[in-house]
């Protein structure tokens, strides 16, 4: 039976606090990694991750495709013994549906022009 190789892995969110470290196994698939992320969320946070597409993971300056998993995304620190992999989480923010109105208001109309002449 082979051994499971584990990646400790901790997330580093847009203002600088993290969540984890945690292990996982390199079989992981990022779509999972997601969920769990999610699940992990710190409650107190504004504008928390509803679903895996709200989220984008970046390591090593890549984005990490859901379907592949950790092993298959080559992460560069996982080599280093006992070493942590920080992965930065970008979330989308939610989009709010009186914004968008507003938005479509303020945009010009077909045809017009939005810029001043001077």
């Amino acid at each position: 039976m082979a051994v499971q190789e584990l990646v400790e892995i901790k997330f580093r969110l847009a203002d600088g606090s993290d969540i984890g470290p945690n292990k996982y196994a390199s079989s992981t698939t990022v779509g999972s990694l997601k969920e769990k992320l999610i699940a992990q969320w710190p409650k107190d946070k504004d504008n928390g991750p509803r679903t895996t597409n709200d989220v984008k993971l970046i390591n090593a300056g890549r984005i990490l495709e859901n379907s592949r998993t950790l092993g298959e995304s080559r992460l560069p620190v996982a080599e280093v013994p006992g070493g942590v992999i920080t992965m930065h989480v970008v979330v989308r923010p939610p989009v709010n549906d009186k914004n968008n109105d507003k938005l479509k208001e303020d945009s010009p109309k077909k045809g017009g022009c939005a810029c001043t002449i001077l």
